[in-house]
């Protein structure tokens, strides 16, 4: 079960780093390519926003159908545990929800980078007129 939250957090590094170096001042030619390189990952990257959705459900349904441990009966380490695997659920909604976000800036980030290149083409065309 671990091992998809670990992926997680690792797409959610990579996202982070590529949204720092899109944001980055560098270079036109640089930025140029470097736009270009993100925007054909951008395409099969897109696996993320469903596995993020699923695991989103999955966590919805497991809060939905776990027991609850409010009463007396319950001992402390049972006590504990609930809320342990409460914290986990949360830090897990917010990892899914990261990565939804980032990859949703950087496609916006790639698009208005691609719409400022071809409105400098354009008046380029104008000027040379």
């Amino acid at each position: 079960m671990a091992l998809q939250w670990m992926i997680l957090t690792y797409v959610v590094a990579a996202e982070a780093a590529v949204a720092l170096l899109l944001t980055l001042p560098s270079p036109k030619l640089l930025k140029n390519r470097l736009v270009s390189l993100i925007s054909l990952i951008l395409q099969p990257a897109l696996f993320i926003v469903p596995f993020a959705g699923f695991q989103l459900l999955d966590i919805y349904w497991k809060n939905e159908h776990r027991l609850m441990c409010t009463s007396e009966i319950c001992t402390a380490a049972e006590r504990d545990r609930y809320e342990k695997s409460f914290f986990k659920a949360q830090r897990n909604v917010i990892l899914c929800t990261t990565a939804c976000l980032l990859y949703w800036c950087i496609h916006r980030i790639c698009k208005y980078h691609k719409e400022i290149q071809s409105l400098e083409e354009v008046e380029k065309r104008y000027k040379n007129q």
